[in-house]
């Protein structure tokens, strides 16, 4: 099973990162409930709740660690 995570929208088309590279899908192809920052099954196109989450708490620890002692920027930026 090839996991690639939804890396952002461009008009019609879905920007993906699959093993660290960036591969294009018709924005129609994926699930209407697919977001930017999730995980899919490249096989199935559909959205991988648990892979999701697991990412987004890596991500979260990551900005933890980088902004330890640093004054955060402005603004929201949540995934």
């Amino acid at each position: 099973m090839t996991k690639a995570t939804l890396d952002r929208f461009e008009d019609e088309l879905a920007v993906l990162i699959v093993d660290g590279r960036e591969v294009t899908r018709p924005r129609a192809k994926l699930p209407p409930e697919a977001r930017e920052g999730d995980v899919l099954d490249l096989d199935t196109l559909t959205v991988d709740p648990a892979a999701t989450e697991r990412l987004r708490a890596e991500v979260h620890k990551a900005r933890k660690r980088a902004m330890k002692k640093k004054t955060p920027p402005p603004g929201d930026f949540d995934l």
